[in-house]
């Protein structure tokens, strides 16, 4: 057995100890490498109490802002960006190439199941590219959204008092009363005045007639105070607000057009509301009514940023909402009726996160947006407005 030189063991065991020193001290300075990110803070990043799914949607807007500023600047360069290799293939369409590929579509009497089908195979065959366009570009998973984080990531435009949940309402429950004082008042003069004016006979069926004033305008107001409220509102105001308030409504259904086409849904029913403006209503689900069942959670998801859409489409122009009312009673039924319990506080999270999609998909789409607000100015039927839509 050889035994070492007593000398060279202790060098040897001394240059191991200050080895695994070493060793320590590096592995302590760069500690921070090993460290979770969810757990780095600096500056303005991302805080531990910032949830993953905000961070992700944070990024998505940043690198959206990014995109868009280096069009910009491109363009002014003379230097456009082909963004992916497909769209450099994608050929052009015109509205009427478009009208071709849909015409054996009638969006008004084909139902749900029908008019997906036939989209969806012309998405396949890339006709079509802004049908279920959503699900591709911001993704339909739902995460929770706070009003800070909301506020944050829409540069401020839409937040408690934009979305009319914290500000004053356009007809408040005090004129409501004053009108319903006035009817109550007004039809007691008349009938009394009947009475003493006309004729016995003729005095006494005009004033019964009279009397079924209130009764009719109490019926209207307990079902769908909606109707009240916005003939109160029609009378007020000079004409330029009436022209601002003719204008919301433009870009309220059209909101809802856009956002509603891009998540999926089929339309169910296209009329010409009392101001003139066509409306399109979608179907509750992706293949149609959805009768004693309940929501998915993937319908819930699209029918949150269809309703909120119209709201955040009057705020991205006038800063405020104020024809969002029935699109939030609307949503609620639609979380009473999910296969899936929601309570009070995921209720807001998902208001609040159809509220931000449907933001990103209008600034995202702005100037189809445009374009289809002229459409329905012009009273152009379903087909001509997704024509337009999808050219390009």
């Amino acid at each position: 057995l050889r035994i070492q030189n007593p000398i060279q063991y202790i060098i040897s065991s001394k240059m191991k100890i200050i080895a695994v020193s070493l060793l320590i001290s590096l592995a302590y300075r760069y500690s921070d490498a090993f460290t979770s990110p969810c757990r780095i803070t600096r500056g303005k990043g991302l805080s531990m109490s910032q949830s993953a799914e905000e961070r992700i949607a944070e990024l998505r807007a940043a690198a959206a802002k990014a995109r868009e500023d280096a069009a910009r600047l491109s363009a002014e360069l003379g230097k456009p960006i082909v963004e992916d290799s497909v769209l450099a293939q994608q050929r052009s369409m015109s509205t009427s190439d478009i009208q071709s590929k849909i015409k054996t579509i009638s969006f008004e009497t084909d139902s749900a199941g029908s008019q997906t089908e036939k989209l969806d195979e012309l998405v396949s065959a890339g006709d079509l590219t802004l049908w279920k366009a959503a699900a591709k570009d911001m993704g339909m998973r739902t995460y929770p959204v706070s009003l800070q984080f909301l506020d944050k990531l829409t540069a401020g435009k839409v937040n408690g008092d934009s979305l009319g949940i914290t500000g004053e309402d356009e007809v408040t429950l005090d004129d409501l009363k004053d009108a319903t004082i006035a009817v109550v008042l007004g039809s007691s003069a008349l009938a009394v005045a009947a009475l003493a004016l006309l004729p016995q006979n003729i005095g006494a069926t005009v004033c019964y007639l009279i009397a079924l004033v209130p009764v009719v305008y109490v019926g209207i107001g307990s079902t769908s105070p909606g109707i009240i409220a916005n003939v109160i509102a029609s009378t007020r105001g000079t004409e330029k607000e009436k022209g601002d308030r003719f204008d919301r409504i433009c870009r309220h259904e059209t909101a809802h057009f856009l956002c509603g086409y891009l998540v999926g849904l089929p339309v169910k029913d296209y009329s010409i509301l009392e101001s003139g403006i066509p409306c399109v209503e979608f179907h509750d689900s992706f293949k149609g009514e959805i009768g004693s069942r309940e929501y998915t959670q993937e319908e819930v998801a699209a029918l949150s940023v269809v309703s909120m859409s119209g709201t955040i489409g009057e705020i991205m122009e006038y800063g405020s909402a104020k024809g969002g009312d029935n699109d939030f009673i609307g949503l609620q039924n639609v979380f009473r009726k999910s296969e899936e319990f929601i309570g009070a506080q995921k209720q807001q999270e998902l208001t609040r996160w159809g509220a931000l999609t449907a933001y990103q998909l209008l600034a995202k789409y702005e100037e189809k947006y445009g374009e289809l607000l002229g459409a329905l100015r012009a009273k152009k039927s379903v087909s001509e407005c997704v024509a337009i839509l999808e050219s390009r």
